[in-house]
Formats: structure tokens, sequence, C-alpha cells
């Protein structure tokens, strides 16, 4: 995935349990009492967290890459 497929503007979204795709790989809005934070996988399978501005800076799409 490349970071020309999100203008630069555009964040992720900011509802609970929204689903984005980044580097191929689903991950989940988890709103918990504290911080908001992007949980999926990482390339092993391991759980891996993102916050807001690591996800954009990763880039992003709402749909899976093909």
């Amino acid at each position: 995935m490349s970071n020309s497929e999100v203008p630069a503007a555009d964040n992720p979204p900011t509802d609970p349990c929204s689903v984005v795709w980044s580097h191929g790989r689903p991950f989940v809005l988890e709103a918990p009492s504290g911080r908001p934070r992007w949980v999926g996988t990482d390339t092993r399978g391991r759980p891996q967290a993102l916050t807001r501005a690591e996800l954009a800076r990763r880039g992003w799409s709402h749909r899976r890459a093909s």
C-alpha cells in the first residue's frame, strides 16, 4: 500500500470499531477509557497497536489493497 492512496489531509476515522487497512492488514479502532488506538497484527501475527498519527504515517485505506 502506498501513501498515494490516501490524501495527506485525510485522517483515519474516529468512530469506535471502525476498520481500516494498512500494509495489507486490518486495524480496528478501540476507544477504551484512555486514548483511542488502532489495533491489528504485524506481519508475524503478533498484536500491534498504533496511534492515529502512526496509522496516518503508514498509510491506510477503507478497502483492502488487491
